[in-house]
């Protein structure tokens, strides 16, 4: 495992990584250097790099791919050493392909046991249940082997109902539950039995909802008050951050592995504390595949996490939403996180949906809620109603379908649908 990283490990490790990326001069990471004027690593310093080193997008990416197919000029060595393929799961445009060599793997590995340690799990004593589809999404792939690598009983949940995944967590006696939040609140919700499980600790990615009071709330009341860690990553760079202590709302970055900005969305420029941007990453643990200052699409708040006597960078509420989800009606701009966690106030509604509508040139919402059986319909459309208009300032309709209309989700939600 890695210790804190220091400024002079964090500069070394992104000079390896400069070299690595000039030793492909066709490249784009080294087209981007030498353009730039980065072509000694020795001389560069985190400042240079990031005042030359220009971003990188996702759209820079796919033209990368479509270019050079099928996975991009940004293989440093031999194709046959890959041993990994993974996939984005395409929710923000066209999915993408990723390749890790084992080295990278196991760097990602490490990065899941700071997360398990940060937790307090122990293989002594803890299973962890993993309640994904265990497709070519990197999600819980890193999650699940890091932690066969530390030594816990693992038990995979890929491809089993809800209810199977139930009597599968009661089987094992699994204490620790992965998944992303949408799925911990529909998994807590399919308990009609009420049994009583022994998951005391549910680790939640994928979405934001792990960082916002109501959902965790409702997660953790939907589970005997089991404590919930947030954590989140991408395919494209790994894992991220976690949430630091079990009272916090604030995600911290896993140290070592990335070098972070927090830049302004019309600045482009390092925002302060308390100020929120885009969340910028280049990879220093990922050196055969690496992104240099990708702009990941992640609105964050900026501040600072104390952790064993040294400053990290941190994101006070999580992930706030993706920065191309945000929509403005009626001059107020609003993420799809903000939504939910109004909607997670209110134990009785079982699943919600979003419509975007265009009227006269101006976007308008509508949201659909299915509700339990036993609530007086026309009442709470009042209340849920006057309840987003106090935090939005808004009129937004709120209707009532019948349960069971509105599909669920097992991984990454998709509530809001643009007509």
């Amino acid at each position: 495992m890695n210790a804190l990283m220091t400024d002079e490990n964090q500069l070394n490790s992104l000079r390896r990584l400069i070299e690595h990326q000039l030793s492909n001069p066709s490249s784009l990471n080294a087209t981007k250097l030498s353009s730039n004027g980065l072509v000694d690593p020795s001389e560069v310093t985190l400042e240079q790099f990031i005042n030359k080193c220009p971003f990188t997008t996702k759209a820079e990416i796919i033209r990368d791919h479509q270019k050079n197919p099928p996975f991009g000029s940004n293989l440093n060595i031999d194709i046959n050493t890959y041993t990994r393929l993974s996939k984005t799961s395409g929710t923000s445009g066209e999915s993408i392909s990723w390749l890790d060599t084992s080295d990278d793997w196991s760097n990602m590995l490490d990065a899941w046991e700071f997360i398990y340690n940060t937790a307090t799990l122990s293989p002594e004593h803890d299973i962890i249940y993993f309640a994904f589809s265990f497709g070519p999404f990197l999600g819980f792939w890193t999650a699940y082997e890091a932690a066969v690598r530390q030594g816990f009983l693992t038990v995979p949940g890929g491809g089993l109902s809800s209810d199977a995944r139930l009597e599968s967590i009661i089987d094992c006696s699994a204490t620790v539950l992965c998944c992303t939040p949408t799925y911990a609140i529909r998994l807590g919700e399919a308990n009609s039995k009420d049994f009583k499980t022994k998951i005391d600790t549910i680790i939640v990615a994928g979405e934001p909802g792990g960082s916002i009071p109501s959902v965790r709330a409702r997660i953790s009341k939907l589970w005997s008050n089991a404590k919930v860690i947030d954590h989140h990553g991408m395919t494209e760079v790994g894992p991220v951050s976690v949430q630091h202590s079990v009272d916090s709302y604030t995600l911290s970055l896993i140290p070592g592995f990335h070098l972070a900005e927090v830049i302004g969305l019309e600045s482009g420029e390092e925002v302060d504390c308390g100020e929120e941007g885009e969340l910028v990453l280049t990879t220093l643990k990922r050196n055969n595949n690496a992104l240099l200052r990708y702009k990941t699409g992640d609105l964050v708040k900026k501040t600072k996490c104390n952790i064993k006597g040294n400053e990290v960078l941190g994101f006070d509420g999580g992930v706030l939403g993706r920065i191309d989800d945000m929509i403005v009606v009626r001059g107020v701009n609003i993420y799809p996180s903000a939504i939910d966690s109004v909607i997670r106030e209110y134990d009785k509604i079982t699943e919600y949906q979003v419509i975007i509508k265009e009227q006269r040139s101006m976007k308008e919402l509508e949201i659909f809620v299915e509700l339990d059986s036993s609530v007086e319909q026309a009442t709470f459309i009042e209340i849920l109603e006057e309840k987003l208009r106090s935090v939005f300032s808004l009129r937004i309709p709120v209707k009532i379908i019948k349960k069971g209309e509105l599909k669920s989700f097992e991984f990454k939600a998709k509530r809001w649908i643009t007509e």
